[in-house]
């Protein structure tokens, strides 16, 4: 299979990409720096194409005779978010994914499917209530608006005969980056404690799970919609940050108060001190299974050698 992913030098990607070579598929890369992708994929057999997320050019004939693509690229949100970086995030999403489908739509022989990130940030947040494929977004809420445009303009692709996947990611847990880079030195230095309340939730996936529900995916013909990739089992921020301290034999005693975190990240700062619950129904009823469904298993595979 012949399959084109965007985002594809971002910390998902890398292991998406070993494991698709593994599995002998032809990849084509659509990346903003390709001499960094060649520094990061060295003697892989692989095609790289340098585009603008968000601009029309000559990279749209590339994904002609792809038989899937699988669209990762955006700006990440773990940031301090002004107007103008706000509608950076919104644009690296929802005109990067109108871009894909304007090529989709140019191509003479059609990607069969486009698998389309989105986040569960479409839920917006809540103490209370427990989110799953059935439920609705939420109104006035920034993150929730960017979800729904960015899978608006992926659900156009149907429109010319290609199976449209969208899988709302939840908190990516993995080696090398993501949340944990960030949590992990604190802990390390036995400075580590709970962000904000600790009691927001955090739903949560292991990388392995997440390429692998991608894979799943691409393979499973009946998958169209939207999904969401949590693991089953949520926790919340206290519940992490003990099950961190356990893994690592260090305390759990520093809490990291919100105003710091608001000073630090200022509006952005409602990634890490709103939480929401949010259970993959979909997933598991499409006969997805996690290897790593429990939160300490996840952890000692990504920390222990």
């Amino acid at each position: 299979m012949k399959i084109a992913i965007t985002g594809a030098t971002g910390f998902i990607a890398k292991v998406l990409v070993d494991k698709l070579l593994e599995a002998n598929h032809s990849l084509l890369l659509l990346v903003r720096n390709p001499e960094r992708a060649r520094n990061l994929y060295p003697n892989k057999n692989l095609e790289i194409v340098s585009y603008v997320a968000n601009q029309s050019g000559s990279w749209q004939d590339s994904l002609d005779g792809c038989d899937a693509v699988i669209n990762l690229a955006g700006e990440p949100i773990a940031d301090r978010w002004s107007n103008q970086y706000k509608q950076k995030i919104l644009e690296s999403r929802q005109i990067g994914t109108q871009k894909i489908v304007e090529a989709i739509a140019k191509a003479s022989s059609k990607p069969k499917i486009l698998i389309n990130a989105s986040a569960i940030g479409y839920y917006g947040s809540s103490q209370n209530e427990t989110f799953d494929e059935n439920s609705g977004p939420a109104e006035g809420d920034f993150l929730s608006q960017v979800c729904q445009l960015w899978e608006a303009e992926a659900k156009q692709a149907s429109n010319f005969g290609t199976r449209v996947a969208i899988l709302r990611f939840g908190i990516v847990l993995g080696s090398g980056g993501g949340a944990l880079a960030r949590m992990l030195p604190a802990f390390e230095f036995f400075a580590g404690g709970p962000i904000g309340t600790g009691t927001q939730w955090f739903s949560w996936i292991h990388i392995l799970d997440l390429v692998n529900l991608i894979i799943f995916t691409l393979d499973h013909c009946e998958m169209e919609g939207c999904y969401n990739a949590t693991a089953p089992n949520p926790v919340k921020m206290f519940q992490l940050c003990e099950t961190l301290a356990k893994v690592l034999n260090r305390p759990c005693w520093l809490p990291v108060p919100s105003i710091a975190m608001e000073l630090l990240l200022g509006e952005g700062a409602q990634v890490v001190l709103q939480g929401q619950k949010v259970l993959p129904k979909r997933t598991l009823d499409a006969g997805f299974t996690y290897n790593y469904p429990d939160l300490e298993q996840a952890l000692k595979q990504i920390i222990l050698p």
